[in-house]
């Protein structure tokens, strides 16, 4: 087999432009493999179901054929020998179905599944770690981005030192994921040339299988083809395994280096310089001028080509020029609140660009080699031993010069930072909601399912749901605030004591909903009255379900999303103990509103409630009764639903205070 086309693993912690060309190299042959694959796979599932559909086509003739016999012809004399010969035929087709069935089978496991498991495993792998290899450059970048704007003078050590380590943390993650990436992407040349092959073996020796077992129809030469190609596959595999083997090694060892290679600046009291280079690459930061007296910072790919300083940006082909350092000088210069930077003159002593270096090692490198090329050693015929003799006057230029006016020292005030820790005191959720409680996404059925359409008489209904008709309190209520809300989720919790549970509960409901990948949802209007919460239908306005309100033990709305709301429904069981159940639903409008109308309806039940339990056949000075109190709200001077609102529950706070017993317990959270 000819060698593919691999991509260095050395080269990934550099990450230089030319590694970056190479890459989306390999990601294009990645993203031609994958559209290739997915046309592949339409037309072998095309394949495999004209074979199951032929599977299916026997077996129905077959039962056609014995259906004969069966037939009430009224002229039926002479149909022995048909029959028997139908019945032959049947056998026949019965047998033959047997061979399609078998062939049905063999080619959705030989021809359509490996298709499908290499494009389930193998290139969605590659497609994840591409996106992850974007993210770890991005944090890099945005790391490398922080570090490069610490100052020079006035600097905090412990900024310093914890932007180092977070630039560290970035690099060695970009590191790892592009030599994962990498791995990937070369073993993606030796699978697709399987992934092309293997699902056509198994066709043929689904079809050889076949036609062996009816006629011989396939001559020994296609055996050995078969055999020739199997072993060829063999052999990629072996190489397969040598390979990905010897790229796990070459990143265990890539991956044991010191810590110093990912931390920039590790060595910045004694750095380790070479001053006689007379070639230099990395990335350097770029100031550009946007204005009279704003800059801004650009991080390039910087290399030496000869006596030419040449830019490459990231995704570029090629470099260009940047700058020719012939007879250039270059200098150490301070550029406010950036370090390490240096400028490169003209011969004719314009100004030309400045940069920036991402180390002190860097900005000492960069300043040598660019003295060194600048005085064109590299045309020399000993050009190193000529570099030697110049480290002294490149020394010189490594001290910074500032092309400011010298500013006057002044002493940093301190920063007095105030860390005030607060003490949470959560509930864990296992106290709150049982592990592996059930989750039930609908309560909610099709309005159309309680109604009769055969028949004008209402027929009872299993859930206990009805027409809103049957609800004659609605019409008197106090309170009736209608909300428009959707059903996202219901399980049983273990207490109510706290809104934690509801909060709970609507981590879990959403939680199931994505990782189970349900997003359908049922509108219903949501009315809160003085008795009930009552679930309708907004089309044929049928009552889905009912909470009284007494039963309601705890409501909230989300402290973040504002949309969410749920609430706690207390219900007693038949062998006499009470069940929880959490009710989580999404509002148009701010789930608050919806907690102001409950505890708005709690308040009614509160004050029309008697005072004592001895008073409860007589009304007390205390108590209003509910016509009465409904004919005071009615003759109020606001119409408004919410100024109406505002005016029963400024009456019932009245009314609640003057009471010596009784409390509400409803709470209404927000944030």
């Amino acid at each position: 087999m000819p060698a593919v086309d691999k991509l260095l693993l050395e080269e990934a912690l550099q990450d230089s432009p030319q590694a970056r060309s190479l890459l989306s190299v390999f990601e294009e042959d990645a993203g031609t493999l994958t559209d290739y694959t997915n046309q592949l796979l339409q037309a072998m599932q095309r394949v495999y179901g004209a074979q199951n559909e032929m599977c299916l086509a026997t077996q129905q003739l077959s039962k056609q054929l014995l259906a004969y016999e069966k037939q009430n012809f009224a002229l039926g004399k002479g149909d022995e020998e048909v029959i028997s010969t139908l019945h032959y035929f049947s056998k026949v087709v019965d047998e033959l179905n047997v061979l399609h069935t078998e062939l049905a089978k063999q080619l959705a496991d030989t021809m359509v599944l490996p298709v499908i498991q290499f494009r389930e495993k193998d290139l969605t792998e590659v497609s994840t770690l591409k996106d992850l290899f974007g993210l770890a450059s991005n944090e890099h970048d945005l790391s490398m981005a922080k570090y490069s704007r610490l100052p020079k003078k006035k600097e905090n050590e412990r900024v310093k030192t914890e932007v180092g380590k977070e630039v560290a943390a970035a690099r060695r993650k970009q590191h790892l994921s592009s030599l994962q990436y990498y791995c990937a992407l070369n073993a993606l040349q030796y699978r697709k040339r399987m992934a092309m092959m293997e699902p056509m073996i198994g066709f043929a020796q689904g079809q050889i299988d076949f036609f062996k077992k009816g006629a011989a129809m396939f001559s020994s030469s296609m055996d050995s083809f078969l055999a020739s190609v199997a072993g060829m596959m063999q052999s990629i595999q072996v190489e397969l395994e040598a390979e990905v083997d010897k790229m796990q090694v070459s990143q265990q060892e890539l991956l044991s280096v010191d810590e110093s290679v990912y931390t920039p600046d590790f060595d910045v009291a004694a750095p380790q310089v070479n001053r006689n280079l007379l070639q230099k690459a990395g990335y350097l930061n770029l100031r550009n001028k946007t204005g009279l007296v704003t800059t801004t910072w650009e991080r390039l790919y910087f290399f030496t080509q000869g006596g030419n300083l040449m830019c490459q940006p990231r995704g570029a082909v090629a470099g260009g020029l940047i700058q020719d350092l012939d007879n250039c000088s270059v200098m150490a210069v301070d550029c406010e609140d950036r370090r390490y930077c240096f400028q490169i003159t003209t011969p004719n002593g314009k100004s030309g660009i400045i940069l920036q270096a991402e180390s002190r090692k860097e900005h000492e490198e960069w300043i040598c080699a660019i003295h060194n090329i600048s005085r064109q050693i590299y045309l020399t015929e000993n050009p190193e031993a000529v570099a030697i003799k110049l480290n002294q006057t490149a020394l010189q230029a490594v001290t910074p010069i500032t092309s400011f006016e010298k500013k006057s020292e002044t002493s940093c005030p301190s920063l007095n930072l105030k860390n005030s820790e607060t003490e949470n005191h959560t509930i864990p959720a296992t106290e709150l909601i049982a592990p592996g409680t059930p989750i039930q996404f609908d309560i909610v059925l099709p309005a159309t399912e309680f109604l009769d359409q055969n028949r004008g008489s209402r027929r009872s209904n299993p859930f206990g749901e009805t027409e809103d008709d049957s609800f004659p309190e609605a019409e008197d209520s106090l309170l009736q605030q209608m909300f428009i809300v959707r059903f996202l989720g219901s399980m049983a919790v273990k207490t109510d004591s706290t809104t934690e549970v509801i909060y709970e509960a609507m981590r879990q409901v959403l939680a199931a909903r994505a990782i189970h990948n349900i997003f359908r949802t049922t509108e219903s209007h949501l009315m809160v009255t003085s008795q009930s919460l009552r679930l309708i239908d907004p089309q044929t306005q049928v009552s889905r379900a009912n909470f009284e309100l007494t039963s309601v033990t705890q409501f909230a709305a989300h402290q973040e999303n504002k949309r969410l709301v749920g609430f706690v429904i207390r219900v007693p069981e038949s062998t006499g103990e009470e069940s929880l159940s959490t009710y989580i639903f999404e509002s148009n409008s701010e789930g608050e509103k919806i907690c102001y109308a409950i505890n708005l309806g709690k308040e009614i039940i509160e004050v029309q409630k008697p005072s004592s339990s001895e008073d409860h056949h007589r009304p007390s000075s205390r108590e209003i009764p509910r016509g009465n109190l409904l004919e005071m709200i009615n003759s109020a001077p606001c119409h408004s639903a919410p100024h109406r609102l505002s005016y029963i529950h400024q009456y019932l706070k009245r009314l609640i205070g003057s009471r010596s017993t009784g409390s509400i317990n409803a709470v209404c959270t927000t944030n």
